[in-house]
């Protein structure tokens, strides 16, 4: 009787283990499967999100893109604006085709043009008599365009030398003497043209406040206020009509350089007009 109670004792022993052992080991088979399964799926969805950029990185791009095109308008509008050269009334300082750079800050905050500055400015009701008939749309999206440096300046914007401010007397006996301001003869020999003279006709003018008297450096090929003398306002340039100062000239490369007051008008300090004003 001992015996066989020890035998069935035994046995299922051994049965029972045996069928545990084996169900645990079924179990961790297919966990182990599932998080292989598991690891995949996530390793593949992170390779297509690398892959394909998101929309979000489209919108930074876009973002960035604006933010740059937006700061380039307004440096055009309000800072530093770039014209091309139509001429030769302003040579050797400037040829035909040279870029510069007008500073619209030079006498944003209360400064005025200076004698000996070179000025870009538009000589509408100046040099050029006033349109006729009112603005078309398509002529103020032209302006606005020109305002931002998307287009070209147009025929009504001159580069030219101050040789007067408000206030002073501009003379000239004619070809061979040099020109006055307020009674101080000028030495333009480091900027005008070789071969030109000062002047080659004779004037005597007081510059109203707030406008200009303007010439070219090569005098002998310059339309510039001489020649408006017997027309409404007489040839000066208001300088509200001033766009701003010519700084730098930055193209073509060879010629990049400032353009510095000349030292030619040092003698006419504290000779009157608001050119002492600083």
């Amino acid at each position: 009787m001992d015996r066989r109670d020890g035998g069935d004792t035994g046995d299922g022993d051994d049965r029972g283990d045996g069928d545990g052992g084996d169900d645990r080991d079924d179990r961790d088979d297919r966990d182990g499967a599932e998080d292989q399964h598991g690891d995949q799926d996530e390793r593949e969805a992170q390779e297509e999100q690398d892959e394909e950029p998101g929309p979000s990185r489209s919108r930074d791009l876009l973002l960035l893109v604006g933010i740059c095109l937006t700061a380039l308008l307004l440096v055009n509008a309000f800072v530093a604006r770039p014209f091309a050269v139509p001429s030769g009334s302003m040579e050797e300082t400037l040829r035909p085709g040279d870029r510069l750079i007008a500073n619209q800050l030079a006498y944003a905050f209360g400064g005025h043009p200076q004698r000996g500055d070179v000025v870009v400015f538009d000589g509408t009701g100046s040099f050029l008599p006033e349109p006729a008939k009112p603005s078309s749309f398509l002529d103020g999206l032209r302006s606005f365009a020109q305002d931002l440096g998307l287009a070209p300046a147009g025929d009504t914007v001159y580069v030219k030398r101050v040789i007067g401010v408000g206030g002073d007397r501009v003379t000239s006996t004619g070809p061979g003497a040099p020109i006055t301001v307020n009674g101080v003869p000028i030495d333009e020999t480091s900027y005008l043209a070789p071969g030109d003279d000062p002047s080659s006709v004779a004037f005597d003018v007081v510059v109203p406040t707030g406008e200009l008297w303007v010439m070219g450096d090569h005098r002998g090929a310059s339309r510039d206020s001489r020649d408006h003398l017997g027309e409404p306002g007489g040839g000066f340039v208001p300088e509200k009509k001033v766009i701003g100062r010519a700084d730098w000239v930055v193209y073509p490369f060879s010629r990049w350089t400032g353009l510095d007051r000349p030292a030619a008008f040092a003698g006419t300090a504290r000779t009157g007009g608001h050119g002492d004003q600083g």
